[in-house]
């Protein structure tokens, strides 16, 4: 249920395998990590030595979430490293959009809105899961 004074204008869920990104990161190094993964999400995986796997397991489900909610996938200009996994000073997870996953967001948000990206990723050995709702104000 979204709630009043929210309309809801993208949703998207990803289910994803840790050992699958496991054998990824192995097999293809700093090569897979570089093009999938954004800087701050590199540093936050790198601290985090006995789950660094089902870290970014969770932040590819949370990409592939993410490029569902926008409605396009993997085209029209919307690439991985566009969508990075933040935390507010909360400590709730978003996500940062840039190039064409920004302009898409742009693209699909009524005018005079002003859109919010909510977050929520879990992990339980072997699966990853990410959940993105893009909702806008209407109140």
């Amino acid at each position: 249920m979204v709630p009043s004074g929210l309309a809801l204008i993208g949703l998207g869920s990803d289910l994803c395998n840790i050992e699958r990104i496991e054998r990824s990161i192995e097999r293809f190094g700093h090569r897979f990590i570089n093009r999938i993964f954004t800087e701050t999400e590199q540093a936050k995986a790198d601290r985090r030595s006995l789950t660094r796997a089902a870290t970014y397991a969770k932040r590819f489900a949370a990409k592939e979430a993410c490029a569902k909610a926008l409605g396009t996938g993997f085209r029209q200009g919307v690439f991985w490293r566009d969508m990075g996994v933040v935390n507010l000073p909360s400590g709730q997870p978003t996500l940062n959009l840039a190039g064409g996953a920004a302009a898409r967001l742009a693209q699909m948000t009524p005018a005079g809105h002003k859109a919010a990206i909510h977050l929520t990723m879990t992990d339980d050995h072997p699966w990853a899961q990410a959940i993105v709702l893009i909702t806008v104000s209407i109140a």
